[in-house]
C-alpha cells in the first residue's frame, strides 16, 4: 500500500495532516493536568482567581484543539479521496490500453471490483492512518510519559493492563484478518455472478433459468454475508474487551492510587489526572489496534490493484516507431503464424495475401476456424509468432500504435453502442465531421431512415442502444466505420443481423463510396452473398487459407468453399458475384 501511497498522495498535504495533529493531541494532553491544577492550587485553596485563569487556558486550548482536529480531518479526508480517484484514473488508463490477453487475465467481474471496493478499502484505512494511526501512537507516548511524572508507582498498573489488552487484541486479529482477506474474493464472485445474470438476462429467462440464477447468486451472496457476520463479530469483541479492561484499570487506579493519597504519596488532582491519561493511552492502543485489524485488508485490496498495475503489456510501440506511409493504402499479411498463450495447436498457420486501395477481401469459413482471429491481428490486438503484417508497406511492430489504430475502422462482431445521441456515437469515428458527413455515411449503412424517425442525430441512444433492433445496432456501427478516414476498413461478421435485401444494398453503397474505395475493405462473413463480389476471398478452415480467389474461381475449383456453397443454396439456385 506504500507503493500506491507513494505514487498518489501530496506529501506536503500529509505534512500539514501531520502537523494540525500534533497540534490537537498536545492541546489534548494539557488539558488533564490543568483540571489537575485547578483541583489541587485552585479548588483545595478556595482561589477563584485561579480557577477563572486556568479555565480559561483550557478553553484556549480546546479551541486551538478543536481547529488542529479540523485541519488534520480536512487534509486527511482530501488526501484519501484524491488518493482513491487516481487510483481509479490509473487503473482505467492501465485497462484502457491494455491488451485482450491482459485484459483477460483479470476478468472483467474482478476488474470492476478492484475499480471500486477496492480502491473504497484502501481510501478508508488511508483516512484512518491520516487520524487514528498518527494520533495513537503520539497519544499512547505522551499520556504514558505524563502519567509517569504524575505518579510512577501508579504507572505498575499499566504493566497488568497493557498485556493482558495486547492479548486480546492479537488473539482477535489472529482470527479477524484472514477473513477480511477472504472477503474481497467473495465480492468478486457476487460480482461475476450478477454481472453474468444482466448481461445474460434474456437467455435465463428463455430457458426458464430464473430460479437457477437466483439460487447461484444466493449462494455466493450468502457466502459473503455469513464471512462478513462471522469477521464483524469477532471484530465486534474488541469493544466490550477494551472497556471492560479500562474499566478494570480505573478500578485498579481508584483503588491504589487512594491508598497513595490517603498515606499523602499522591494529591487527588494528581488522581483524577492520571485517570484521564491512563484512558487516553487504552485507548490509542485500541485504535492502534483497530487500525492494524483493517490493515491487511486494504494491503490485500493494494496487493489486487498493483497486480493490474504491473501487467506487463506484450503489445508494446517500437523504441523509435516510423511514420506510417499515407499514399497509398496495402494490407500485406506476409507468411503470419499465431499461436494464444498456453495453446498447442497454432490458431493460424501461413497466412499469406496481399490486398491494394479499392480492393475487398472476404473471409470466409467455418466457426472457430479462425476467421476473427485473423483480423484480431490487423489492429495489433495480438501480435503473430512469425511471420510479418504489413499496413501500406510498413510492419505493424515497426510504427506507434495510435498510428497504427488511426489508420484502422473497425466494425467488431458485437455492435457496441454508448448511451447518449446517434451524433456522440457517430463522432467516435470522426469527431470533427460535419452532419452532413454523418448523414452520408448513415445512407451508405443503410440506416438514415429510421434514425430521421427516432429524431434524427440527437436521437438518444440508450445504454449499450437498447432502444435499438439488432440489425439497427449494426447499421449504426458500420455507419461509425464507414464515416472514419483509414486506410483499411474491417467488418467483422457485421451483415449477420442484416436481412439480404439490406445486406445487399449496403455493399453496393460501399463500393460506390469514394472514401472507402481509398482505402482497402477486409469482410468477415459467414454467408456467401455477402462475400461474393469480393476481388479476393480467402477460404479458411482449421486456421489455415485453403483456399483463396473470387467467386467464381472458387465454386469451380475449391472444395471447402463448394460445401459452403451447398449448405447455403437450394439446388438451382445462384449467387451472382
Amino acid at each position: 500500500m506504500m507503493r500506491l501511497a507513494r505514487k498518489h498522495l501530496d506529501w506536503w498535504a500529509v505534512a500539514l495532516a501531520v502537523g494540525f495533529m500534533i497540534i490537537q493531541v498536545a492541546c489534548d494532553l494539557s488539558l488533564p493536568t490543568l483540571t489537575s491544577d485547578i483541583i489541587d492550587k485552585g479548588i483545595a485553596n478556595n482561589d477563584i482567581g485561579y480557577i477563572w485563569r486556568t479555565g480559561g487556558q483550557m478553553l484556549l486550548l480546546s479551541f486551538i484543539g478543536v481547529l488542529g482536529a479540523a485541519g488534520n480531518v480536512y487534509y486527511a479526508s482530501t488526501q484519501s479521496q484524491r488518493m482513491g480517484q487516481r487510483i481509479r484514473t490509473d487503473l482505467f488508463k492501465k485497462v484502457t490500453f491494455s491488451s485482450t490477453e491482459e485484459f483477460e487475465t483479470v476478468g472483467n467481474a474482478s476488474l470492476i471490483t478492484r475499480t471500486t471496493n477496492d480502491v473504497v478499502q484502501i481510501q478508508n484505512v488511508m483516512v484512518q492512518m491520516l487520524r487514528m494511526m498518527l494520533m495513537a501512537p503520539i497519544m499512547l507516548v505522551g499520556a504514558g510519559v505524563l502519567a509517569y511524572v504524575k505518579s510512577p508507582r501508579l504507572t505498575m498498573v499499566f504493566l497488568v493492563a497493557l498485556p493482558i489488552l495486547a492479548f486480546f487484541t492479537g488473539l482477535i486479529m489472529y482470527f479477524a484478518v484472514p477473513l477480511f482477506k477472504s472477503l474481497q474474493k467473495k465480492i468478486d464472485r457476487i460480482n461475476l455472478v450478477f454481472r453474468e445474470g444482466l448481461t445474460g438476462v434474456r437467455v435465463i429467462r428463455a430457458f426458464n433459468q430464473d430460479q437457477f440464477e437466483q439460487d447461484r447468486f444466493e449462494g455466493a451472496n450468502q457466502d459473503y454475508t455469513k464471512t462478513g457476520i462471522k469477521v464483524f463479530m469477532i471484530v465486534s469483541l474488541m469493544f466490550p474487551v477494551i472497556t471492560l479492561i479500562v474499566s478494570g484499570t480505573n478500578i485498579g487506579i481508584v483503588w491504589y492510587g487512594g491508598q497513595l493519597i490517603g498515606h499523602q504519596a499522591m494529591e487527588v488532582g494528581n488522581l483524577v489526572a492520571f485517570m484521564t491519561y491512563a484512558t487516553q493511552l487504552l485507548i490509542s492502543f485500541m485504535m492502534v489496534s483497530m487500525v492494524f485489524v483493517f490493515l491487511p485488508r486494504a494491503q490485500a485490496s493494494a496487493a489486487r490493484i498493483n497486480e493490474v498495475m504491473d501487467l506487463k503489456s506484450k503489445i508494446n510501440d517500437a523504441d523509435q516507431p516510423l511514420d506510417l506511409n499515407t499514399d497509398a493504402a496495402s494490407l500485406t499479411f506476409d507468411h503470419v503464424n499465431f499461436r494464444y498463450t498456453g495453446a498447442e495447436k497454432l490458431a493460424l498457420t501461413d497466412v499469406n495475401f496481399t490486398a491494394t486501395a479499392g480492393q475487398t477481401v472476404a473471409i470466409i469459413g467455418g466457426t472457430g476456424s479462425g476467421k476473427s482471429t485473423l483480423v484480431n491481428l490487423i489492429p495489433r490486438l495480438f501480435d503473430p509468432e512469425s511471420g510479418q503484417i504489413k499496413l501500406n508497406g510498413t510492419a505493424l511492430t515497426a510504427m506507434s500504435q495510435k498510428a497504427l489504430h488511426d489508420a484502422i475502422s473497425i466494425t467488431q462482431q458485437k455492435a457496441v453502442l454508448f448511451s447518449g445521441t446517434v451524433r456522440s456515437n457517430m463522432l467516435f469515428g470522426m469527431p470533427d465531421a460535419t452532419d452532413d458527413q454523418i448523414w452520408h455515411a448513415l445512407d451508405v449503412a443503410q440506416a438514415s431512415d429510421f434514425i430521421k424517425e427516432e429524431g434524427g442525430l440527437d436521437g438518444v441512444v440508450e445504454q449499450n442502444g437498447d432502444n435499438f433492433s439488432g440489425g439497427q445496432r449494426q447499421r449504426l456501427v458500420i455507419a461509425r466505420t464507414i464515416l472514419k478516414r483509414a486506410s483499411v476498413y474491417i467488418f467483422d461478421d457485421s451483415f449477420s443481423a442484416l436481412d439480404f435485401k439490406t445486406d445487399s444494398l449496403l455493399r453496393q453503397d460501399l463500393r460506390k463510396d469514394e472514401q472507402v474505395q481509398n482505402g482497402v475493405t477486409v469482410i468477415v462473413a459467414q454467408r456467401v452473398s455477402t462475400v461474393a463480389d469480393a476481388d479476393l476471398i480467402l477460404v479458411i478452415d482449421g486456421g489455415k487459407i485453403v483456399g483463396q480467389g473470387t467467386h467464381d474461381e472458387l465454386k469451380e475449383s475449391n472444395e471447402t468453399y463448394q460445401e459452403i456453397l451447398d449448405s447455403q443454396l437450394r439446388k438451382g439456385d445462384t449467387v451472382d458475384a
